[in-house]
């Protein structure tokens, strides 16, 4: 815990970013006022509500985007993994231009939703059959309908800070709109993934997990653990569900491929439309294949914008053209150089500091110690907050919960005057981002 006095420094210190943060956006916090008289909170989705309150983004180019004060950022958010190709990629915007002069919503069969298919069986080693859906979210409650459907059995075992939706949280105060007949084990504990399998092993029909925890912390999982759960799960007849709905975008064939493990079905979601909407659920055929409608014992599904054209040619475009197996194997270094860099931003001064995650998705956390569960985290809530708004005064636009992502427009000069504002943001409170470990 952190003694009163640094308390009330660090309060200080809160406070006075949050005046300059005021002060500095004033179109920002009118457009808040009046979009809070239509919209709860003045947003529609949590995790881009921060008080005092949140920029407005008015527009978006290459790996930069604005605010309705006319203050241009660097994007280190990319909307949470989804904006890997930027924001005006012209093969994207090509692909959804040419979609667009044939008409919208066609309300039958399109050549992009088979092309797309066929494109992500080709990627992922485990993705025999594919059926497409509108989000992430939509993809994980899908795999989890079809897997109670298919065992008979009720209940689905996840794990505490993972994150698979809006009714599938398992973070801190984000639970409240769950659906029911969730156990939770620890993550990177394969001994709790037994000892509850053990005990209802017989009514679990799933294992749902992120290959590495994106909002739980970017904590990457033990590649003997995920081939454990594989193991256990097989033996009491529960499906494996791998959510890479983030990191799939780590690798060509996802993070499933690095750690050589082949679950049953894989969700997707993010930038795989592009950065237009999107989900997908992919497996093995005979599970997939239970969507068929043309067989009798067919499960049903459906969703009106499932096939939208703008979405599967904007996607088909993105997979094929645009995010090759060199362009990731790019991006993930310049992932890796620049979490070296603020790595060595902070250890020059003497902060106790870690980024956790994988090639291009990271997290920062202030504390020493590793970690490899979400319990482990213990950076203070009005530190984030501090770092968030200082990046944000200095043009940078990152997240309040330190989270951080590249796309392909970020260069190698964004990520140097990134750890270059880091270090001095830390330089201006050197004293309490050294006592943070205490």
């Amino acid at each position: 815990m952190m003694a009163q006095p640094l308390s009330n420094s660090l309060t200080h210190a809160v406070e006075a970013a949050v005046a300059s943060y005021t002060n500095a956006n004033p179109l920002s916090h009118d457009q808040f006022a009046r979009a809070a008289q239509g919209l709860p909170g003045g947003n529609t989705r949590i995790v881009l509500y921060y008080d005092p309150f949140p920029v407005g983004i008015a527009r978006a180019h290459d790996g930069c985007v604005q605010d309705l004060d006319g203050h241009e950022y660097l994007d280190f958010v990319n909307e949470f993994t989804a904006a890997v190709y930027g924001h005006s990629n012209p093969i994207i915007l090509d692909a959804i231009r040419s979609a667009l002069n044939d008409g919208l919503s066609f309300g039958g069969p399109n050549r992009w939703e088979a092309a797309l298919a066929e494109a992500v069986c080709s990627v992922f080693a485990s993705i025999e059959r594919v059926r497409f859906c509108n989000s992430g979210t939509e993809a994980n409650l899908l795999a989890l309908q079809l897997a109670r459907r298919i065992t008979g059995r009720g209940r689905y075992l996840a794990f505490e800070g993972g994150y698979h939706g809006g009714m599938l949280s398992y973070l801190p105060g984000m639970q409240d709109l769950n659906i029911e007949g969730a156990l939770l084990a620890r993550f990177n504990d394969l001994e709790s993934v037994r000892t509850a399998l053990s005990r209802h092993g017989r009514d679990i029909a799933a294992v749902i997990l992120e290959p590495m925890l994106g909002s739980g912390g970017g904590l990457p999982a033990d590649p003997d653990f995920l081939k454990g759960i594989c193991k256990e799960a097989e033996s009491c007849g529960a499906l494996v569900i791998f959510d890479e709905v983030q990191t799939s975008r780590l690798a060509p064939g996802g993070l499933q491929a690095v750690y050589d493990v082949r679950p049953d079905l894989t969700t997707l979601g993010k930038y795989l439309g592009g950065g237009l909407s999107i989900g997908a659920l992919g497996g093995r055929a005979d599970l997939i294949d239970r969507l068929d409608p043309s067989r009798p014992d067919r499960i049903g599904h459906g969703g009106t914008f499932n096939n939208n054209t703008l979405s599967m040619a904007a996607g088909l475009a993105g997979l094929t053209k645009v995010l090759t197996a060199d362009a990731v194997k790019a991006l993930n270094a310049r992932g890796d150089r620049l979490r070296g860099m603020l790595m060595e931003a902070a250890s020059w001064r003497g902060i106790p500091f870690q980024v956790t995650g994988v090639g291009s998705i990271f997290t920062l956390h202030f504390q020493s110690g590793r970690l490899r569960q979400p319990g482990d985290i213990r950076t203070p809530a009005p530190w984030r907050k501090l770092m968030h708004l200082e990046m944000l005064l200095r043009g940078f636009y990152v997240s309040r919960r330190g989270s951080m992502n590249l796309s392909l427009a970020t260069t190698d000069e964004d990520c140097e005057r990134l750890a270059h504002a880091f270090g001095n943001v830390l330089d201006a409170h050197s004293d309490l981002a050294r006592a943070l470990d205490n």
